[in-house]
């Protein structure tokens, strides 16, 4: 008989809810519910529509319970950096700010007027990028901030409806860099700096914690049996994501103390090491390692190190993603050309090589709206041909995030000491076989693509972990290869895409 979970993933631009479930050595996964998140304008101003997202939570819940199947647990992942005021009644303070909303700016001075950069890193070791809710906190109002009885990570605060019990999950609580990842705890600096007690701050809990069972209001108003339990999972969506990565354990640690290099397998010499690449609106890249490297080299390359399932660390950097291909598809819909991304992905595979090429770690490409003028503007000053075409934008876009995909790759390598076999591309974006294909050839690896669901597949492996119906990562992530097919791409073109790093890497 199987045993079933919901997952459900909060992405930037859709929420899904997904039934996994488990039978005969086998995990099956279905998308029952999708629905749109639409982040709320006014003015320059970006805001989470909440109530719309919780809605279409319950929604899906109700469809669930529709099948009539048992269910044994619940549990919620989203997009990291975000938080949500609570007053003393446990209710959302409005807005609910994007991480995207331009204020990030002020609060970049104000937090970096009363601590150093590098005293920042020391304590998370979290890359710099001012979206960060550090900083968001810095630019609040210190009279919101007063009447806010609970500060919640935006994941965490959908798992507290269901169960009415406010958690945040430390792969979720590194997101924010209010964490410290050598003390595990709320970094007391970073909050004395904001004038803000940790009290605001909901206790942590590791993935896999049971938060209690569905509180009997959403029960009855979704169908859902109120024995179903609401499990904290790896609430940010990328540690969701490399839980649910296709391999056996395979993580590093640095031994010898502070600045030591050598790295130790702590798994059999024939296992190979991997890397990852969560592909979506961003691209994720790292190694999965057993300490953070908190180092002057690891903060000068601008690496995170968050919290994953079991405390390991994802050595990582954010990388801009395929925001850029999405941004450009929204400018040519709002201006009558609406063309879907296997269109505009056939353009691209048909667009002259290595045209053009960008940076996509300049800021720039941070912001919404005009992404077309903006690529063509950094081509322009760089002195190169500036796209013309759709097909020129979309590989511009895809050649450039491969090169940075090669460029972040060595970068980990040289802060962990290793060595990569392989690369797996998960989440939406291993979808998209041209990128998967400029990522081989670029890192001049092979590449294992798939599963496209590895954030909500993470999501019900922690949670079977949780319920005892795995044993451990290790045995999910043999199921994940099991259950579901994987794409292989091998390294071609070598030369010439060696010659086109030495361009890219020259651009400001």
């Amino acid at each position: 008989m199987a045993t079933h979970y919901i997952g459900i993933d909060l992405g930037a631009e859709s929420g899904r809810v997904m039934l996994g479930s488990l039978a005969g050595g086998r995990l099956a996964l279905e998308e029952i519910h999708r629905f749109a998140n639409t982040p709320l304008r006014s003015g320059d101003s970006w805001h989470w529509d909440v109530p719309a997202l919780w809605a279409g939570i319950k929604a899906g819940l109700h469809q669930v319970a529709r099948r009539n199947v048992p269910v044994a647990s619940v549990s919620v992942d989203s997009w990291g950096l975000d938080c949500v005021l609570l007053d003393a009644h446990g209710e959302v303070m409005p807005p609910v700010f994007h991480y995207r909303d331009p204020r990030t700016g002020r609060g970049v001075q104000t937090l970096f007027a009363k601590m150093s950069w590098e005293k920042v890193f020391a304590e998370t070791g979290i890359q710099f990028m001012p979206i960060n809710q550090l900083y968001h906190l810095a630019a609040e109002s210190p009279e919101r901030l007063a009447r806010a009885a609970q500060i919640v990570p935006i994941g965490d605060l959908f798992n507290y409806f269901l169960s009415g019990v406010a958690r945040a999950e430390v792969s979720m609580a590194s997101t924010t860099q209010l964490y410290n990842p050598r003390t595990r705890t709320w970094s007391k600096p970073l909050l004395d700096a904001l004038g803000l007690a940790s009290e605001k701050f909901p206790p942590l809990v590791e993935p896999g914690t049971k938060l209690g069972r569905l509180k009997p209001q959403i029960a009855s108003e979704t169908g859902l049996s109120a024995d179903v339990e609401v499990i904290a999972t790896c609430t940010h969506d990328t540690g969701a994501a490399v839980a649910g990565v296709p391999v056996a354990a395979d993580v590093r640690r640095r031994t010898g103390g502070a600045g030591a290099d050598e790295v130790r397998l702590l798994t059999s010499a024939a296992t190979p090491s991997w890397a990852y690449l969560s592909s979506g609106t961003w691209s994720l890249l790292g190694l999965e390692l057993a300490e953070p490297i908190l180092t002057d080299r690891c903060r000068e390359l601008n690496f995170t190190n968050e919290i994953g399932f079991g405390n390991s660390v994802r050595l990582l950097k954010n990388i801009v993603g395929l925001w850029l291909v999405q941004e450009c598809r929204r400018e040519w819909a709002h201006a009558g050309r609406d063309l879907d991304y296997a269109a505009l992905t056939q353009l691209a595979a048909e667009a002259e090589p290595f045209r053009s090429l960008i940076n996509p770690a300049d800021p720039r490409f941070l912001a919404p709206d005009a992404m077309p003028e903006r690529i063509a503007a950094a081509c322009r000053e760089t002195g190169q041909p500036v796209p013309e075409t759709p097909g020129q934008f979309i590989r511009c876009a895809l050649e450039s995030l491969a090169l940075e995909y090669r460029r972040t790759l060595r970068q980990a390598e040289e802060l962990a000491g290793t060595k990569v076999g392989r690369l797996h591309v998960v989440g939406g974006g291993s979808k998209n076989a041209l990128l998967n294909q400029f990522a081989a050839d670029a890192c001049g690896l092979p590449v294992v693509a798939g599963p496209a669901e590895a954030t909500a597949i993470g999501n019900i492996l922690v949670q079977a972990i949780a319920l005892g119906h795995l044993p451990s990562l290790a045995a999910g992530r043999h199921l994940v290869a099991a259950s579901f097919p994987l794409e292989r791409f091998t390294p071609r073109n070598l030369a010439a895409w060696d010659a086109a790093c030495e361009r890219f890497i020259r651009l400001p």
